[in-house]
């Protein structure tokens, strides 16, 4: 039998998941084989894992997929030393300045 091969971030209680079912249909008979990121690489595999949500939303266009883009933004937050209320001031101020998107407004073009 073939090794399922993922190299990708995965969500803190997945290990734990896979332990917990025994033999897991992913990984069929093989043993699961984990390892802890050092800071530069998290930052980069957060960065694969943002795409990988976006993408997944932009297919699926659903809240769980949304909410999903939401936990790898915050998890970006964190690795990088902001908080999240640092995150929500940051947006509030440039959303009171600049307008968020409600009112649908396209722009054509400018001169």
């Amino acid at each position: 039998m073939s090794t399922a091969e993922y190299h990708k971030l995965v969500r803190d209680k997945i290990p734990e998941m896979i332990r917990e079912q025994g033999v897991c249909q992913i990984f069929a008979d093989h043993l699961a084989v984990f390892r802890i990121l050092e800071q530069e690489e998290y930052l980069k595999e957060l960065d694969r894992k943002l795409h990988e949500e976006i993408r997944e939303y932009q297919e699926d266009k659903s809240l769980e997929e949304l909410a999903d883009v939401l936990e790898v933004m915050l998890a970006i937050c964190k690795a990088r030393g902001y908080s999240e209320q640092e995150l929500r001031d940051v947006y509030e101020k440039k959303h009171a300045k600049r307008g968020g998107f409600e009112e649908r407004i396209y722009l054509i073009s400018k001169e």
